[in-house]
């Protein structure tokens, strides 16, 4: 009966998506640092999602539920100065009572602040940032879900090396924040190298060192996932040094891009470490467009936090698989996007495969 009288939530949102904002999504460390922003716009995101899992282990039944999220806000600049703030707006046709279960990372029905956060400009090529924002290292989802807002300081620094290189710095201390309440805190720096940014070929590499720490809040609250603990604590800690190397480049109009990313929890003794491959074809973002992508992900189980990673994937860590992906541009705001994930956790023999049918808009 709930899953009936809930299925027409998420269609609320879509009415609601057709008026809503219009601007930009924040710049991480993919691009250069922006020049200050002297006037005010909104920027936001909707996405309407169908998913189904199936053949999850120790469980009998299968995962089939409808998800949407809004986000809105609004950031502008006044000398050196920026300032942003954002609400994020979520309806499913599931319970949260249910979320931890099903490995998820935020609540299906919530109203939360997603932004708050005050930058400032050191100099040309330099840029602190305080508050809640999405955290700026460029990780990919093996280690970090790029939906989660943690609360910190941060400090990035661009250097130009001639017409074709630049190397890019960035370096923070942060709150988790997790949505279920946690204490925890990391401490994160990421060194970059690209060249020849937005070229016919360009390459780019990332080495980043990660620390978490104080996580027993997160043992507590059920989301220790597949890391091992013994009692209310996790029996290692999380000390992540991650390195990623990225090809992009351009053949006839059809952008390519490759990363291969590895991972090591030098904390660990064993069962450290992870790598994952993904590419990607086309582009979706603009009308017409179709868009085509893959990864394959192989994650040791304590060679990252499982709190933190990604939840499009079933399992966080301990586990195997691969996904691919087909997308369609509507127009220059609206996709469409099917994805289909296939893993295996360590120890069992039967696959779990999720489906995701997305609709999503970006302003």
């Amino acid at each position: 009966m709930r899953m009936r009288t809930r299925m027409w939530l998420p269609v609320a949102w879509f009415l609601l998506g057709l008026g809503g904002p219009a601007g930009a999504t924040d710049p991480i460390l993919d691009g250069e640092l922006d020049t200050p922003t002297r006037h005010w716009s909104a920027f936001g995101d909707l996405l309407l999602r169908a998913e189904q899992t199936t053949d999850i282990p120790a469980r009998s039944d299968d995962l089939e539920r409808l998800r949407s999220r809004l986000r809105f806000g609004t950031h502008g600049g006044f000398g050196d100065f920026e300032l942003g703030a954002a609400l994020e707006a979520a309806l499913g046709s599931d319970s949260n009572r249910n979320n931890r279960r099903n490995l998820d990372n935020e609540r299906s029905d919530d109203v939360n602040l997603d932004q708050f956060y005050l930058g400032y400009r050191i100099g040309e090529d330099s840029q602190l940032r305080f508050g809640k924002a999405p955290l700026p290292l460029a990780l990919t989802p093996m280690l970090w879900d790029a939906d989660l807002r943690p609360v910190g300081v941060s400090v990035a620094h661009s250097i130009a090396l001639g017409s074709w290189q630049r190397l890019s710095a960035v370096a923070g201390t942060f709150a988790g924040d997790h949505g279920y309440g946690d204490d925890s805190r990391l401490q994160a720096a990421q060194l970059g190298w690209h060249w020849h940014e937005g070229g016919t070929l360009a390459l780019d590499a990332a080495l980043a060192w990660i620390d978490f720490s104080d996580l027993g809040d997160l043992v507590i609250a059920g989301l220790a996932r597949t890391n091992r603990r013994g009692g209310e604590r996790f029996l290692h800690r999380f000390e992540l040094l991650d390195a990623q190397l990225g090809v992009n480049a351009r053949i006839h109009d059809w952008p390519l891009q490759a990363r291969v990313d590895w991972v090591r929890n030098t904390a660990a003794p064993d069962q450290d470490q992870g790598v994952r491959i993904s590419f990607g074809v086309g582009d979706s973002r603009r009308a017409g467009g179709f868009e085509f992508a893959g990864a394959y992900q192989r994650i040791e189980r304590d060679a990252v936090l499982a709190a933190f990673n990604d939840d499009d994937w079933w399992f966080h860590s301990f586990a195997r698989g691969s996904t691919a992906s087909l997308g369609y541009g509507l127009d220059a705001h609206w996709r469409l996007r099917l994805a289909l994930f296939d893993e295996r956790r360590d120890g069992v023999g039967e696959r779990t495969r999720r489906t995701l049918l997305e609709l999503r808009s970006d302003w």
